[in-house]
């Protein structure tokens, strides 16, 4: 231990504030599961004996519903995150212009330096009736009268795509980087067009970068709050707006921990999927 000191002399310095993340992380998710197995006892913050009730409550069809429709809203911004970000990855790494990758790089980076309330409010100037999107809309004369994107499910997707797409465009550019150019050569060198190398090639390749960004995106998107439900505004409801109302408008804190506890065993399986579709791909890649 010593001699591991004296080659690292300042690794306690840093492992010290990790621990104590990591005891901090752990007594608050045994808070959390101590609550969702107590009683809410009407009226009174302080919960009741040792039930079940919390987790049968869930059962029920509207917290069914939240649960679908943040499924729903985690994959379609996935699909449109990677849909726009590949592109633009590519584009990234395979422009010879070094001002345009910069700028490029820049804009997109640009949302991360913005508070996701900033950013949310932003796009309510957008989306709105009123707002710029619909005014440009009926100006150009290809609507007749404004499209409702607000406390709606497409505007949701709208502004999380916004939120997602710096962090998944950033992994599929390092996707994009560490694939072997010789091998794309070989291909043109064997007649293959530009098209044909793309997607024989380029695309296959990076199809590990793809399922990484993918399930980055959604375990993004499953815990945002304040664009669900700024944007949704009560008409979009998802977990964690859920657990906001049931926690802070009814103060039914043992079913917002019960809620908080199945979204998180939630995200935790279907990210297990992902993982078994990546190890899948890796075997096959392998072969």
């Amino acid at each position: 231990m010593k001699n591991t000191m004296t080659k690292r002399p300042f690794l306690g310095w840093f492992v010290t504030p990790a621990g104590l993340i990591a005891i901090g992380i752990a007594a608050s998710f045994l808070a959390i599961v101590q609550y969702s197995l107590r009683a809410h006892v009407p009226g009174m913050l302080d919960p009741g004996g040792f039930t079940f009730e919390n987790f049968t409550t869930l059962l029920k069809p509207a917290y069914g519903k939240a649960f679908l429709t943040t499924v729903l809203l985690c994959f379609w911004t996935a699909v449109f995150t990677l849909l726009i970000g590949y592109p633009l990855a590519f584009a990234m790494l395979r422009t010879r212009s070094g001002w345009l990758r910069g700028a490029m790089l820049i804009i997109t980076l640009t949302p991360l330096f913005l508070g996701e309330v900033v950013r949310t409010y932003s796009w309510i100037i957008v989306l709105g009736n009123q707002g710029f999107l619909n005014s440009a809309l009926l100006g150009l004369g290809l609507i007749d009268e404004p499209i409702s994107f607000m406390f709606t499910m497409t505007g949701v997707v709208i502004a999380l795509v916004h939120f997602t797409l710096p962090i998944v465009t950033i992994m599929l550019a390092a996707a994009i980087a560490h694939i072997d150019r010789r091998l794309e050569q070989a291909a043109f060198s064997l007649g293959a067009g530009r098209v044909r190398v793309f997607l024989t090639v380029t695309l296959p390749l990076s199809v590990p970068g793809i399922v990484a960004a993918s399930s980055t995106a959604f375990a993004w998107t499953f815990s945002a709050f304040a664009t669900p439900q700024m944007i949704g505004g009560g008409q979009v409801v998802t977990i964690s707006t859920l657990v906001y109302q049931v926690g802070f408008a009814s103060f039914n804190f043992p079913l917002a921990a019960s809620l908080s506890l199945a979204g998180l065993l939630f995200t935790v399986a279907v990210l297990s999927l992902f993982n078994l579709g990546m190890k899948q791909i890796e075997r096959q890649g392998a072969h």
